[in-house]
């Protein structure tokens, strides 16, 4: 790893359910990156209601980004949480933490490989190249999800508050991702609040992870501080690639 300091941003969600929000967070990250030197986390099929495997348009805009130069990760299958949590912690984090989307929280082993090499095999078939790892639908992980991240084949691995390699169990970086939530006022200002807090508190960190989403785009608070946050954090940094915490 250089001594240069970076910033990772990334677009979670990225679905044909969500293709006019994601046009909208690409030509605003596009702009104010310079460039396409960001991911997008992409679902085989958002809450089983938007297969990938069935849209041949959005694969096609999948794969010039990909061509362009977006890393592109493998984010679960569905998004959706269909475990029964008999563990009171992960019931409780399934209910507060996200709305019914922590796919992975739930899963054993098993169930947890097999919907990641489904969701790899698919999304490498579609941008024609290896995924740059994967990042389980609100950060949350079983401990059998994250066992199955070494055999699946995965070069990295991304929580709230690390990138791994899975392979080594090897961080790679640390510190929260900077991100901001639209379902509720309430959650909207306290993204706000944490948002203001971290860009200032993170400024000096070497690596930085931004992560935004399609709901973000209806919510034109959240936009103003996403432009402030990127603007914050850009100077004296370069927009980075995923691709270099592998290789470092």
């Amino acid at each position: 790893m250089t001594a240069e300091r970076r910033l990772l941003a990334s677009i979670h969600d990225v679905s044909p359910r969500f293709e006019s929000q994601i046009d909208a967070l690409v030509d605003r990250l596009s702009a104010r990156l310079g460039g396409t030197r960001f991911a997008m986390l992409v679902v085989p099929d958002h809450w089983n209601r938007a297969p990938l495997a069935a849209d041949r348009g959005f694969q096609a805009r999948l794969r010039n980004w990909a061509d362009a130069g977006v890393e592109m990760f493998v984010h679960g299958w569905s998004h959706l949480d269909d475990s029964s949590h008999a563990n009171a912690a992960d019931a409780l984090r399934a209910r507060h933490l996200t709305a019914g989307e922590g796919e992975f929280l739930g899963l054993d082993q098993g169930e947890a490989l097999r919907r990641m090499r489904r969701g790899k095999a698919l999304i490498e078939e579609v941008i024609g190249r290896p995924a740059a790892g994967f990042i389980a639908p609100a950060w949350l992980y079983s401990e059998g999800t994250r066992s199955a991240l070494t055999e699946a084949g995965f070069a990295l691995a991304e929580d709230h508050l690390r990138v791994w390699r899975p392979a080594s169990g090897a961080v790679v970086a640390k510190g929260p991702v900077i991100t901001w939530a639209s379902r509720s006022r309430s959650r909207q200002l306290s993204s706000l609040a944490a948002a203001a807090v971290l860009r200032q508190a993170m400024r000096r960190a070497p690596i930085v992870r931004v992560a935004v989403h399609p709901g973000d785009t209806s919510v034109p608070r959240l936009l103003e501080s996403i432009d402030r946050t990127l603007a914050t954090l850009l100077r004296g940094r370069k927009p980075g690639r995923y691709e270099a915490l592998a290789a470092s």
